[in-house]
């Protein structure tokens, strides 16, 4: 008999158990329509970029992969659409191959980064390959169509409203059925409910808090650049995404109303972007620094955001979030979880202290401009930093 899960909240968990209470029983009549249980030997919650990338890892790994989403494709999310070249070597040893499913004219070239604040321009290229703008959208169809291709299996506005131990794993209830599952992985954002229900973001620490916006501009790429923008109250990212589109990604320590009002703080980009047409409507978001005790226990895991996050100056949410996804699944093919663990607080300590760095900056203009200076003038010196931060 498949258990009632959809009337199942988890609300503790302590050493890989966990403690859960009934819903409100108008929930319950309202979720006695669902359907049959389903079976994954992976299931993912949430179908952004980590979790599709999971998905891909696993299902090359012969896993059977289910992955649920409150959403409908495309999905899309305010971010800088930048792939740096170490994400592009990470999507690439999941065994995506870009090429294949994103045509060239969807994307732009990136060969390296500009900093450019007052007076100052200091630039480095990337030591060895470019990377790639291409927009959120489009990156999410292909990863998308890649995890069909592998046999992934999707269930669409589905939204997950509880989780309980199962025999052998974890039994998910939804708004549409209950899934039981050897291993659960929460992809589902910083706002996770898989974190929160698993007691892993119990003692989660915030150390930074700011907001972002996006437009994009119908303009030809001035630069193969890309160039951000620094002022004293924020930064911005323009980021090349075609022959003919930027996109800026906004970033402050205060709400932003408006892409117009944003531009003020920065002269030269306004005067760059030269009153170009805006292609569709604004898109906000907050980039945080988070990081968790642990990302597993017991069968669950988190990747992506879910599992913490550096702020966005760094230009790795991506990158990141490709090479949780190949450690995970690593794990989870030896069977240890806690391998999972170790592997993540490796990778995301030195994304973390680069954005400490950054902000450290962002936040001291005579300080920023002593260092920008320097890397101005030895352009070594920015190009070494930059082969450390993309791990050439």
């Amino acid at each position: 008999m498949e258990p009632n899960c959809s009337v199942l909240i988890v609300v503790a968990q302590a050493e890989g158990t966990f403690r859960v209470r009934g819903r409100s029983a108008e929930k319950e009549a309202a979720t006695e329509s669902a359907g049959p249980g389903g079976y994954a030997e992976v299931l993912i919650v949430g179908a952004g970029p980590a979790g599709l990338a999971c998905a891909i890892a696993a299902a090359r790994q012969g896993l059977q992969v289910e992955v649920v989403d409150g959403m409908s494709p495309p999905i899309d999310k305010a971010c800088g659409e930048g792939l740096m070249p170490d994400a592009l070597e990470s999507l690439a040893a999941l065994g995506f191959d870009l090429d294949k499913f994103i045509d060239p004219s969807q994307c732009a070239s990136m060969k390296g980064i500009r900093f450019l604040s007052g007076d100052i321009a200091a630039q480095a290229s990337f030591p060895a390959e470019a990377g790639r703008g291409i927009r959120r959208t489009v990156l999410h169809a292909a990863l998308l169509e890649c995890a069909v291709q592998l046999g992934v299996g999707f269930s669409w506005s589905t939204s997950v409203q509880g989780i309980e131990p199962g025999p052998d794993g974890v039994v998910v209830c939804t708004n549409r059925q209950s899934f039981r599952c050897r291993y659960l992985v929460g992809a589902d954002g910083l706002r996770s409910q898989i974190a929160k229900w698993s007691g892993l973001a119990e003692g989660a620490r915030i150390t930074s808090h700011r907001f972002c916006m996006r437009q994009h501009y119908c303009v030809a790429p001035w630069s193969d650049f890309v160039e951000v923008y620094w002022s004293d109250w924020g930064q911005a990212y323009v980021t090349p995404i075609s022959a003919t589109e930027v996109c800026v990604a906004f970033t402050a320590d205060r709400k932003l109303a408006s892409p117009e009002v944003a531009l003020r703080g920065f002269p030269l980009l306004e005067e760059r972007l030269g009153g170009a047409e805006r292609k569709g409507t604004p898109r906000g978001a907050v980039t945080v620094i988070r990081t968790l005790r642990s990302v597993a226990t017991g069968s669950i895991a988190l990747v992506g955001d879910a599992s913490g996050a550096v702020d966005t100056v760094t230009g790795e949410g991506m990158a990141l979030s490709f090479r949780y996804a190949a450690a995970l699944v690593s794990a989870i093919r030896a069977g240890d979880l806690a391998r999972y663990h170790q592997a993540h607080r490796r990778i995301q300590r030195l994304p973390t202290l680069m954005s400490r760095v950054l902000l450290l900056l962002g936040n001291s203009p005579r300080l920023r401009a002593i260092v920008f200076r320097i890397l101005e003038k030895c352009p070594w010196i920015f190009a070494g930093l930059l082969r450390v931060h993309v791990g050439a």
